[in-house]
């Protein structure tokens, strides 16, 4: 199922949605300044390629103290409307029975959205 799941997801939107987060990526990356978001950026634009099986886990030591500050800039300059959007679709797409697993993807998606700072996703392929 979760490879049939992830193959649906990829024709139907996730990889449009990838290819965003990547683009988004580096043109973040091109300032120095904006390598820490990109690469968190970066990380929810993998897990759009991937989500089934896909396991978001805390990880406290990557960045320390600095993750709540990073967060809160994420937040305000992005991540309100990239989780609005993950929220909207995983709503629109719960309507229906045959949707709510995409619809739960995206409610995974808005998680990490939300802040992505001090989490690592486990692909599990």
């Amino acid at each position: 199922m979760r490879i049939i799941g992830n193959i649906f997801w990829l024709l139907f939107g996730g990889l449009e949605a990838a290819i965003g987060y990547f683009t988004g990526s580096l043109a973040m990356a091109i300032t120095i300044i904006g390598i820490p978001w990109a690469l968190q950026t970066f990380k929810v634009g993998l897990l759009c390629l991937w989500p089934f099986g896909a396991n978001i886990e805390e990880d406290e030591s990557s960045t320390g103290c600095i993750r709540i500050p990073m967060n809160i800039i994420w937040f305000i300059f992005g991540g309100l409307w990239a989780w609005i959007c993950h929220v909207f679709f995983g709503l629109l797409l719960c309507i229906t029975i045959v949707g709510i697993p995409w619809g739960k993807q995206h409610f995974k998606l808005a998680k990490l959205s939300v802040a992505p700072f001090g989490k690592k996703i486990d692909l599990n392929f």
